[in-house]
Parts: C-alpha cells; sequence; structure tokens
C-alpha cells in the first residue's frame, strides 16, 4: 500500500506477517492453498485441523485472513470501487482493495473504541494488538498463537523503522 499514515501501514505489514506471511499473501487461504480469483472473497471454506476450533472450517482468506462474513460486513463501509449490477454488489478482493479497507477499518475509531494511529504512536502497540486479537487471533491475545506472535513487537518496530524512513517528515506524537 502506498501513501497513508505510516504507523498504520506498519501494523497492517505486521498483521500480515502474523497471519499471511509467504510469497502471495493476497490471495492466500487459511491452510495454504492460493487461489487465483480475487473478484470476490473466494468463500471457501477450509476445515480447521488444529487448536481450539478443530473441526469448524474457516473463510479466512488474503493478507490480512479476513473471514466471509467481516469481508461482507466491512467492505460496504470501506471498499472505495464497488461494483453495482442490479440489485447485487460486488466488492472485489483485489490486493489493492484488501489494503484499502483495512487500512481505513482500522482508522475507524468508532469500530475498535480506540484511536488506534494515536495509540501507535504513543507507543502502546501491546493495547492495539490486545483490541485486534479477537479479529487477529495470532496477535498474541487471541485463542490460537503462533510462532511469530511473541515476535510481533519487534516486527512491529522494524517495520515501522522502514515506514519512518519512507517518510521522514511524520514524526512520533507521545
Amino acid at each position: 500500500m502506498k501513501g497513508g499514515d505510516p504507523y498504520l501501514r506498519s501494523l497492517m505489514r505486521t498483521i500480515s506477517a502474523s497471519e499471511a506471511s509467504g510469497n502471495r499473501p493476497y490471495s492466500l487461504l487459511y491452510g495454504g492453498e492460493q487461489v487465483n480469483d480475487l473478484t470476490h472473497h473466494p468463500q471457501k471454506c477450509v476445515t480447521i485441523i488444529t487448536g481450539p476450533n478443530t473441526g469448524n472450517c474457516s473463510t479466512a482468506a488474503g493478507r490480512y485472513q479476513i473471514i466471509n462474513t467481516t469481508w461482507y460486513e466491512i467492505a460496504p463501509r470501506y471498499h472505495p470501487k464497488p461494483i453495482q449490477k442490479m440489485l447485487w454488489t460486488n466488492y472485489s478482493f483485489e490486493a489493492e482493495y484488501q489494503d484499502t479497507v483495512v487500512y481505513r477499518w482500522l482508522n475507524d475509531s468508532r469500530v475498535w473504541g480506540v484511536d488506534i494511529p494515536k495509540l501507535l504512536r504513543q507507543q502502546k502497540l501491546n493495547d492495539v494488538l490486545r483490541k485486534l486479537s479477537p479479529t487477529w487471533t495470532s496477535l498474541g491475545y487471541g485463542i490460537e498463537t503462533n510462532s511469530v506472535s511473541r515476535s510481533l513487537p519487534k516486527i512491529y518496530q522494524q517495520i515501522l523503522q522502514e515506514e519512518l524512513q519512507q517518510n521522514p517528515e511524520v514524526k512520533s506524537t507521545k
């Protein structure tokens, strides 16, 4: 994603590091399969084989591993280019739209009950991760941590330094 708040972009990259690391994160399904059609959310239900939800299935997909019901809840609010066809609206799941929708969603303090960019600037990353962990369970405070979860604060700091170097005019406001 280009432009926007480097603190939010760093958070998005950190979420992706925990949820969908790999070569093609935008087309990644839960479990590791790749899809080619991103004209809409893939909606493929993959059986969960480990953890507290074993036996259920997940439709998590894309760079941020968004489940289909969440996508269809947030896309109407944040998607910049929905496609209207008669009485039906399509919200493309292409990479640029995954980024834009998640960026706008994370920036909406009414949804989260806190100002996430402000907390990030105040170096309260753990508060942010705790707030987001019901949505992204691998962030260290959820029910399904992974091998990356403990490293997320360090990963975030490294990514943030890269983002701030690319945008030297942005300063931290404590």
